[in-house]
């Protein structure tokens, strides 16, 4: 998944940002609110975490941007303002969340995994596709009762497919949401961790579930496709 870190205090951004890449996510990081906006309506993200005191446009300011373009990306709101009045404001701007500074990081991983399930249709963990079964909070994935041992951003694709499933996924949608604007990886980086999956997830399995649409993309799902 592709988080848009935006907060104003440089270490606790960099530390939010680096959690977040510990966990598989890819990460876009400023500390500036103009940037902030310009990166959240150039990028499909899958959640903004967003500071409301930022220099140049506010938390309030991105958001209501954010909203009057139509996107319905998920906005996490972090900040140390927590009068019952600032997060009326927040939530009704169309904030998904609201943290309030101070916080666990422990915490905020869990609001972000949980907003960008909402954000997917989907309510909560564990996911299950035919014998796959994917606990995002525990970061576990069982197929037939069979613990499978996964990298962090092995997990964060098939996690993807799993949110987009049964739906054909372009090389382009998974680029542009497992990878920040600072990736150096080449161009079939996409296939190859494909080819990694399927080597763990289908390979002794006669059932596959990572099927391939010819010039389209990947879908994760029980069924019959091109290989």
């Amino acid at each position: 998944m592709r988080i848009l870190v935006a907060e104003d205090h440089p270490s606790l951004a960099r530390s939010i940002a680096n959690g977040l890449r510990e966990e598989g996510f890819a990460v876009d990081l400023t500390f500036d609110g103009d940037e902030a906006l310009r990166y959240a309506l150039d990028a499909p993200y899958d959640c903004v975490v967003l500071d409301i005191l930022l220099p140049g446009k506010t938390g309030w300011q991105i958001l209501e941007a954010i909203r009057k373009k139509e996107l319905k990306t998920p906005v996490l709101f972090l900040t140390a303002k927590d009068a019952i009045e600032d997060r009326v404001r927040g939530l009704n701007l169309g904030a998904d969340d609201y943290l309030v500074k101070p916080f666990a990081f422990e915490e905020l991983l869990a609001r972000v995994r949980a907003v960008v399930r909402r954000g997917h249709g989907k309510a909560a963990a564990p996911m299950v596709i035919g014998d796959l079964e994917i606990d995002v909070a525990a970061k576990t994935v069982c197929r037939a009762g069979r613990q499978i041992e996964l990298s962090a951003r092995e997990f964060a694709l098939l996690e993807y497919l799993a949110l987009r499933a049964g739906q054909v996924v372009s090389r382009t949608d998974i680029w542009n949401h497992l990878y920040d604007q600072n990736d150096e990886n080449v161009s079939n980086v996409v296939d190859v961790y494909i080819g990694y999956l399927r080597n763990k997830i289908d390979k002794y399995h006669e059932k596959k579930l990572i099927h391939t649409r010819r010039g389209m993309g990947y879908v994760l799902g029980v069924g019959s496709a091109e290989r």
